[in-house]
C-alpha cells in the first residue's frame, strides 16, 4: 500500500504546495470549526494541519514558540498578566509559564476540539501546561472575549492561523483595537503574520492597522522550517517604544534571572529579529 501525503494548500493558489508523507494518520476530522489532520512525518515528526495549512510540527515547533513568547515577554520585563488568543496546541502556554514571574495566563480558543486532540496526540507540545493552576482556558471567539472582558493584560500573543476561515476576524482593525483596550499602559500585543515573501499583504495589513493604534508599530523574524516560504513574520504593538529597543545586554540579564534554558531564543537573536531585510521593510506602508 502507498504512502499517504498530505498537501499543505496555503499557497495553491500561487502556483506552490508542499507535501508531506504521512506514515500513520492519528486523527482526521472535521471538528466543526476547522478540518484537522494530525499526522506522523519522518522528517519533522508529529505534526498538525487546519484546512490544509501547517500549524505544528513536533521537530521544529520550539523556534516559533519560544520566539512567539520570550521576545516580548523578556522584552516587557515585568509581566504578570498574559492573554493568549488561539494557540490550542499548548506549545505558546507551554513557553509563558517557564516565566514564574507570571502570576496569571488566560488562553482563549474557540474550538475545543483542537485543545483536546492536541492534549491527546500532541502531549509532548503543550507538556502538561493546562493543567498549571495559573492557567484559565476560555472556549470562546476571541474577538468577542477582547470586546468584552474586562480584564488587562501585560502581553497578548494572538497565535492565530492564517486570515482565511475562522482566523479571518483575528485581523480585522475592529479586533486589534479591543485587544489595544485590554492592554495595560506599556504593554505589548504580538501577532503571527505568515511568511512576508509569500503573503506580504498580510504583513502589510497588520502594520497599516497597528500603526493607526500604537505610538510603535513593526515586526520581528524567525525562520520556521515548516513554515515554507522565508522568514515569518511576528506583528508588533506598542504605547511603548522603548521596549523594541531593549538591549542585549538587559535581555541577557532578564533571562538568566528568569532561569530557564531555551534552544532557538537567545538575547542576541531577539535583537537581531528586529534587523529587517529590504523586502520586507517594502512592505510596510508607506
Amino acid at each position: 500500500m502507498s504512502p499517504r501525503w498530505i498537501d499543505e494548500t496555503l499557497h495553491a493558489e500561487g502556483g506552490l504546495t508542499t507535501s508531506y508523507r504521512a506514515d500513520k494518520i492519528l486523527y482526521e476530522e472535521n471538528t466543526g470549526q476547522q478540518q484537522l489532520v494530525i499526522f506522523d512525518n519522518p522528517t519533522f515528526g508529529r505534526m498538525m494541519t487546519l484546512d490544509g495549512a501547517t500549524q505544528v510540527s513536533t521537530r521544529d515547533e520550539f523556534i516559533y514558540h519560544e520566539m512567539m513568547t520570550h521576545v516580548p515577554v523578556l522584552a516587557h520585563g515585568a509581566v504578570k498578566s498574559l492573554l493568549i488568543i488561539g494557540g490550542g496546541d499548548g506549545g505558546i502556554l507551554r513557553e509563558a509559564l517557564r516565566h514564574k514571574s507570571i502570576e496569571t495566563i488566560t488562553m482563549v480558543e474557540i474550538d475545543a476540539g483542537v485543545v483536546e486532540f492536541s492534549k491527546l496526540h500532541l502531549p509532548m507540545v503543550s507538556a502538561g501546561a493546562f493543567d498549571d493552576p495559573r492557567v484559565e482556558l476560555v472556549i470562546a471567539d476571541g474577538t468577542k472575549f477582547v470586546a468584552e472582558t474586562d480584564k488587562r493584560f501585560d502581553v497578548i500573543i494572538v497565535d492565530s492561523t492564517d486570515p482565511v476561515g475562522p482566523g479571518a476576524v483575528l485581523f480585522e482593525e475592529g479586533f486589534y483595537r479591543d485587544a489595544k483596550r485590554c492592554l495595560t499602559p506599556g504593554g505589548v500585543i504580538v501577532t503571527q503574520n505568515g511568511v512576508p515573501f509569500l503573503q506580504p499583504d498580510e504583513l502589510a495589513s497588520t502594520i497599516r492597522k497597528f500603526r493607526k493604534l500604537f505610538g510603535d508599530a513593526s515586526c520581528y523574524l524567525a525562520t520556521i522550517p515548516t513554515y515554507v516560504g522565508g522568514p515569518m513574520a511576528m506583528g508588533w504593538g506598542s504605547d511603548n517604544v522603548a521596549l523594541r529597543q531593549t538591549t542585549a545586554l538587559v535581555l541577557a540579564e532578564r533571562l538568566t534571572s528568569a532561569g530557564f534554558s531555551t534552544r532557538y531564543y537567545t538575547p542576541q537573536v531577539h535583537a537581531a529579529a528586529f534587523a529587517l531585510p529590504q523586502y520586507v521593510q517594502d512592505c510596510f506602508p508607506r
